[in-house]
């Protein structure tokens, strides 16, 4: 059962304005709080260890918080939602860097993290409801706005730090101005009823066409972990560049990612999910594959921005896809794809350098290449989510289902 929504007047440029500028808040608090963690780690005199703890606790909280809200948004309806945690999300900004200990930090870090994994689903599942209205796709560019806000967020982030800002003012004048623009937005988001009754599922994972979405998502976000944590390692300590060097790396992935969603709505259309999905998948495992077998650091660019641009347009078009389930609300649906699509980003880091201990590096990001082979494969489980004339029939790929 989808949520159903009031019958209002429906003007589609002030609700897609709106729920675009949720996604951009959502990106901004996040990217505000990354800038920060230097000066936070020296000013609670924190280890590496003990920081990665404290950072865990925001993962933890996220996947905890994915189908509990899967269950308020069938209860109360996905703008509601949206907008109460969402001003949460916005007020715990400045909690953190009132932490006095690693203690408070951890748990306010995981308040933080389940606040921002339920808006997350949220924001995403009335992304969907807008789609359904306006029989448009408009999930990538939103996933876009979010990319934008988060370089808004850090490069205000910098700025606050060069002009010595402490990073009490900073995030809270950063979290009282994005509170009021995320209240202005939500005003002018569709207004959906719940649809919750009793008997519905609250964790959708064990659905097969849910657990196709989310192990396509698994992948993605396994990629895009692995490109977070390890790019500038591999440029700076495999290939021997120097350190400003390798900062272009992730940033040529971020980029191209950027990039990819701001067009990938109108590349599925023209495309199809599958062809998308296939094509997505096959540009980023033969680009990074190819920069990994050539080892030049001029190709290796090219490569993640060949993984960027390859998986830009894969993760809004499933979420999309599962918020269109049948049988299943938006929410809950959205919530079980994210809770896979989080482990894959959660474990990504992690097993590469696993991987790397046992070989070597640029091996352990050959996974990453057969990652986007292994969702070309995968392609045939989103030929449900065309919208009408958005796709010919597909031949299947041989495992594609």
């Amino acid at each position: 059962m989808n949520q159903a929504s009031v019958p209002v007047p429906f003007r589609p440029g002030t609700v897609r304005l709106a729920i675009s500028l949720v996604f951009l808040v959502n990106g901004a608090v996040l990217a505000t709080w990354v800038s920060r963690i230097p000066v936070l780690k020296d000013a609670l005199g924190l280890s590496d260890g003990q920081l990665g703890l404290a950072l865990l606790g925001m993962a933890v909280g996220a996947l905890i918080a994915f189908p509990i809200t899967g269950l308020l948004i069938s209860r109360f309806g996905s703008r509601n939602v949206t907008l109460a945690v969402g001003v949460l999300y916005c007020l715990t900004l400045p909690l953190l860097a009132l932490a006095p200990s690693l203690s408070v930090l951890t748990l306010t870090l995981l308040a933080f993290g389940a606040l921002n994994g339920s808006m997350d689903v949220a924001m995403n599942a009335h992304g969907v409801e807008v789609e359904k209205h306006s029989g448009r796709r408009i999930l990538s560019s939103l996933h876009g706005m979010w990319s934008l806000g988060g370089l808004i967020g850090s490069g205000l982030g910098a700025l606050a730090a060069h002009q010595g800002l402490s990073p009490r003012m900073h995030l809270s004048v950063t979290a009282l101005l994005l509170a009021v623009v995320l209240v202005l937005a939500a005003t002018h988001l569709l207004r959906s009823r719940p649809t919750y009754r009793s008997g519905d599922p609250v964790f959708a994972l064990p659905t097969p066409a849910l657990l196709g979405f989310g192990l396509i998502a698994f992948c993605a976000f396994l990629s895009e972990g692995a490109m977070a944590d390890w790019s500038a390692v591999y440029l700076r300590d495999t290939l021997g560049t120097g350190a400003p060097f390798a900062a272009i790396g992730y940033a040529a992935f971020s980029l191209t990612m950027t990039a990819g969603r701001f067009t990938g709505d109108a590349l599925v259309t023209w495309l199809g999910p599958v062809r998308t999905v296939r094509f997505g998948g096959l540009l980023a495992g033969f680009g990074l594959g190819t920069a990994l077998l050539l080892g030049s650091p001029a190709f290796t660019l090219v490569g993640f921005a060949c993984v960027g641009l390859g998986m830009a347009a894969i993760a809004p078009l499933v979420f999309s896809a599962a918020g269109r389930t049948p049988g299943v609300s938006s929410g809950t649906a959205i919530a079980a794809v994210a809770t896979m699509g989080y482990t894959g980003l959660l474990a990504g880091p992690p097993l590469i350098g696993l991987m790397a201990e046992t070989v070597t590096l640029r091996i352990a990001l050959g996974a990453v290449a057969l990652l986007g082979f292994t969702i070309a494969l995968l392609s045939g489980n989103v030929r449900g989510a065309a919208l009408p004339g958005e796709e010919a029939p597909v031949p299947e790929l041989e495992g594609a289902r």
